[in-house]
């Protein structure tokens, strides 16, 4: 599976978590969803959630027959004598979570290979797959340990390849999601914008973050930068979901109907039809 199946995989969830989390009728303060920023508790929280902890969900989700070459390759791991043996393994059992869109598993195993191999392509992949999995996840016992998974992983990238703005948008993204250190977040990824003005990633991050604290006008001129540049179902919702909350019901009933075209799924179809007629009345 490629990145951008990956990505896409990623934000159906995220949005389809989203629309079934919230009510129909009315405006949904920031404060009310799932999204917001948590804070970070130290220690021990971080350290008992593992690899483990995140594939016993994962193979839930995904069904028996998938999971049997996982279970397999887990079992390999498991008799693997030392590092040299461990890593080829490991990397297996990365892409095979990946190609079955489940980003926390496959985030703890890029990021055994690159605590092995220290290489800037695995780092980012492994801090990229620990902010898709903060995304969707609804388990608030294991977000300390993907913010904290996401930090070290952008960090260790950003000392290989200290201008990489790729590196920049995630660890901001991951500064602000864990709560701790928002600003600093914000910072690098207006740094990110200040060098390539349309960024895809860090304006979308951004036009979220603005929706989180109220700031719609910015988060609209956001999400229509995106759209610019890459016209998809997800930055569509994000912009309905902005009108909605600035009242301007015309331009919402526009972005969910552009939306629905381009994420032509039935139950999610439903739901869109439901906004738009709650609007309509």
């Amino acid at each position: 599976m490629n990145k951008k199946q990956i990505v896409v995989g990623v934000a159906i969830v995220a949005i389809m978590g989203y629309l079934y989390s919230l009510p129909v009728k009315g405006l949904i303060k920031a404060s009310q969803t799932h999204d917001t920023a948590q804070a970070v508790p130290a220690g021990k929280a971080v350290s008992n959630v593992t690899v483990a902890t995140v594939s016993e969900p994962a193979k839930t989700a995904i069904g028996p027959a998938l999971s049997a070459k996982i279970n397999e390759l887990e079992g390999q791991l498991a008799n693997a004598s030392d590092d040299a043996a461990k890593l080829p393994l490991e990397k297996q059992l990365a892409t095979r979570w990946d190609d079955v869109n489940q980003p926390a598993p496959a985030a703890f195993y890029y990021q055994a290979v690159a605590q092995k191999e220290n290489s800037f392509d695995t780092w980012l992949k492994a801090g990229n797959r620990f902010n898709d999995a903060f995304k969707i996840t609804q388990d608030t016992a294991v977000t300390p340990a993907l913010i904290t998974g996401a930090v070290e992983a952008f960090t260790n990238a950003l000392k290989l390849k200290p201008e990489s703005l790729e590196g920049k948008t995630g660890l901001g993204v991951a500064y602000v999601n864990g709560g701790a250190s928002p600003m600093q977040g914000i910072a690098l990824l207006r740094e990110v914008i200040a060098q390539d003005p349309e960024n895809i990633n860090a304006n979308l991050n951004l036009g979220l973050f603005s929706m989180k604290s109220g700031q719609y006008d910015k988060a609209v001129q956001r999400f229509k930068t995106v759209i610019s540049k890459k016209p998809d179902f997800e930055s569509y919702f994000y912009l309905a979901e902005t009108y909605k909350q600035l009242g301007q019901k015309p331009e919402a009933i526009a972005a969910y109907q552009k939306c629905k075209e381009l994420m032509p799924d039935p139950v999610f179809g439903q739901r869109i039809d439901q906004y738009i007629k709650e609007l309509k009345n």
